[in-house]
């Protein structure tokens, strides 16, 4: 995974190709025009113009790309993971081909609500249930860290996801966290939560479809500003 301070390059593919994945699980896209990204990390992701986040199908780092195209871009190219899986694909014909710098990145910077909401509940992972304990804040993805590695009363890995306002995207984000960690033997299986000060109905909706919990946070109540015998309901 690359650091802050990395100078960031992504090359742009806009293909009529064919995917193949063979590994553990294997599946296979036809033949279509789809988005293909390389990224300075390593990664290859495959994308379709019919959803925001999600590709159809991706290798994530560390992989190797070896390139077997003519002079057209058209041929294969074979990206093989750590674990012997490999992407394969087949490209028909190439409609663009460019490669960009995108600078050096800041790297993350939250909110400062949303940064301290992480830091109190790192210190109160017990406000999700009793035996819960914090594994690490910050846990390292390749795709980028999660806000809270928590253990509950089972022993079982919990992946918690902060926000202030609980929005679809936050969902997406905790699906792609969970999708990576449970790839991992080790961590397997990691369940989600999705804690915020609100949770827009429509995010709550999907993350309760996906198996994800959601949780409100009471900002006041957390900073111990909360005096329940004030309160009228």
């Amino acid at each position: 995974m690359a650091t802050i301070g990395t100078v960031y390059t992504v090359r742009l593919v806009v293909a009529t190709c064919s995917v193949d994945y063979v590994g553990k699980l294997s599946a296979h896209l036809p033949m279509a025009t789809r988005l293909l990204l390389v990224k300075s990390d390593g990664s290859v992701s495959v994308h379709a113009d019919d959803r925001a986040y999600k590709p159809l199908n991706w290798m994530s780092p560390p992989c190797s790309l070896k390139d077997d195209t003519a002079d057209d871009g058209c041929g294969t190219w074979t990206i093989v993971n750590k674990s012997g899986d490999q992407l394969v694909i087949t490209i028909d014909e190439v409609f663009h081909d460019s490669t960009h710098e995108l600078g050096v990145d800041p790297g993350l910077v939250k909110d400062g609500v949303e940064a301290h909401l992480q830091e109190l509940l790192a210190e109160q992972v017990q406000k999700f249930g009793d035996g819960w304990r914090l594994v690490r804040r910050e846990f390292p993805t390749a795709i980028g860290p999660v806000d809270l590695m928590c253990k509950d009363a089972d022993g079982s890995s919990v992946a918690v996801e902060i926000k202030r306002r609980g929005e679809i995207d936050g969902v997406e984000q905790l699906t792609r966290y969970l999708e990576l960690l449970n790839r991992d033997p080790l961590l397997a299986p990691v369940s989600g939560i999705f804690a915020a000060q609100e949770i827009k109905p429509q995010a709550r909706v999907l993350a309760e479809d996906r198996g994800i919990r959601c949780v409100v946070l009471d900002y006041d109540e957390l900073r111990g500003f909360d005096d329940p015998e004030s309160r009228l309901f």
